[in-house]
C-alpha cells in the first residue's frame, strides 16, 4: 500500500485511493471497527499501520500539490528577454505615474535630507499629551479652539498636526536633534483649499546655537529648491502655543502677489521642558506646512479635493495618469 501511494501521479487518483482505504466502508475503516476483537499486540500494529498510511497519504498530497503549483508557474513564466512586440499580447503596455502628492513628498524629503534633516514618523491616533499638552496646549487652553478635532475612544484623537512626532522624537532622542516629520493629519474642515485629511511636513532643529536667522535661511533654501526659482520672502508675527516668537512665512508668488506658505517659530521653552530638554542649554526652531498645498502651487492646481477623488480623466488631463 505504501508503494502504491508513492507511485500515484495525480490528486484525483490519490483521493480515490484514500476513499477506498479510509472511506465509510474502506478497507482500513473496516479493520479498525473490528479492533475490539484483537489482542493488544495486534491493536498496536494496526494503529501503527493506520498512522503510516495517513502520513503517506499526506506526504504524497503535499508533493502532488507542490508539483502542480510549480507546473503552473512554469507555464506562466514570462521571458524578460523577449521582443516587446512578442510581450504586447500578454502585457498591458500602459504605465502609471507617481501620484502628484507622492511625487511632491519624494522631492521634499530629498531636499530636507540633503539639508541635514532626518525623517521621523509616528502614530496617526494620538493621546492628549503628545497632540496637545506637551506642545504647551494644556486642557482648556484657548488655542485648542483653533483646531476642530476628531476625537476617538479613550480620549485619544486623530492627530491634528505632525508636531506630535517631534514630541515623541525628542522624548526618545533628546537634543541636539534635526528632523522632519511627514504624515497625514486630520481636522474637521472641507472646501476647495482644505480637506478633513491632509498631509503635513514639519521640520525641527534643536541645538545649542540655533537662531531665528537659521530658520529663515533654511525655509528659504527649501522653498527655492522645491519650486526651482528664487523668491522674495517675508515673515509676519503670529501665534502658536508651541513656539515663541511665532511667525507666518509668505512668498511673493508673482509681482506684488504674496502667498502664505507656512507657520514657524522658535520652540517654546515649555515644550523643551516637557520632553526633558534643558531650555537653558538648547534652543531651536520648528516649521510646518501642508505638502498638499505646496503641491497645488507647484503643479498649478485649483482644488485640493481632486488629489483624493481618483478620477483618471482629471489625472490624465493634468499629466499624472496612465499613458
Amino acid at each position: 500500500m505504501l508503494n502504491q501511494i508513492k507511485n500515484i501521479n495525480s490528486i484525483e487518483e490519490l483521493t480515490a485511493l484514500h476513499a477506498v482505504t479510509f472511506g465509510k466502508n474502506g478497507t482500513m475503516t473496516l479493520r479498525l471497527r473490528d479492533m475490539k476483537n484483537l489482542d493488544n499486540d495486534a491493536r498496536t500494529m494496526l494503529n501503527r499501520e493506520k498512522e503510516e498510511l495517513m502520513a503517506a497519504f499526506k506526504t504524497r498530497q503535499v508533493e502532488l500539490e507542490d508539483a502542480a503549483i510549480m507546473s503552473a508557474l512554469e507555464s506562466q513564466k514570462l521571458d524578460a528577454t523577449a521582443n516587446i512586440n512578442q510581450k504586447s499580447a500578454i502585457i498591458n503596455q500602459k504605465s502609471g505615474k507617481i501620484h502628484p502628492l507622492t511625487q511632491a513628498l519624494i522631492e521634499m524629503s530629498a531636499i530636507l535630507t540633503d539639508m541635514g534633516y532626518a525623517p521621523r514618523i509616528g502614530p496617526e491616533i494620538e493621546d492628549d499629551w503628545h497632540n496637545f499638552t506637551a506642545l504647551n496646549t494644556p486642557a482648556f487652553h484657548p488655542a485648542r479652539d483653533m483646531q476642530d478635532t476628531f476625537f476617538v475612544e479613550n480620549g485619544n484623537v486623530l492627530r491634528t498636526q505632525t508636531s506630535s512626532i517631534q514630541i515623541r522624537s525628542m522624548e526618545k532622542e533628546g537634543a541636539p536633534i534635526k528632523i522632519f516629520c511627514p504624515g497625514a493629519t486630520y481636522r474637521k474642515e472641507m472646501d476647495a483649499t482644505h480637506s478633513p485629511m491632509f498631509h503635513q511636513i514639519e521640520g525641527l532643529n534643536i541645538d545649542k546655537n540655533v537662531t531665528l536667522s537659521d530658520m529663515v535661511s533654511d525655509i528659504k533654501i527649501f522653498l527655492e529648491r522645491f519650486f526651482g526659482r528664487e523668491f522674495n520672502m517675508r515673515i509676519r508675527p503670529s501665534y502658536f502655543p508651541f513656539t515663541e516668537p511665532s511667525v507666518e512665512v509668505d512668498v511673493e508668488w508673482q509681482s506684488g502677489v504674496w502667498l502664505e506658505i507656512m507657520g514657524a517659530g522658535m520652540v517654546h521653552p515649555n515644550v523643551l521642558k516637557n520632553v526633558g530638554v534643558n531650555p537653558d542649554v538648547y534652543q531651536g526652531f520648528a516649521f510646518g506646512f501642508g505638502w498638499d498645498r505646496l503641491a497645488m502651487l507647484k503643479y498649478d492646481l485649483q482644488d485640493i479635493r481632486k488629489f483624493y477623488e481618483g478620477d483618471a480623466r482629471w489625472l490624465a488631463a493634468n499629466g499624472f495618469a496612465i499613458n
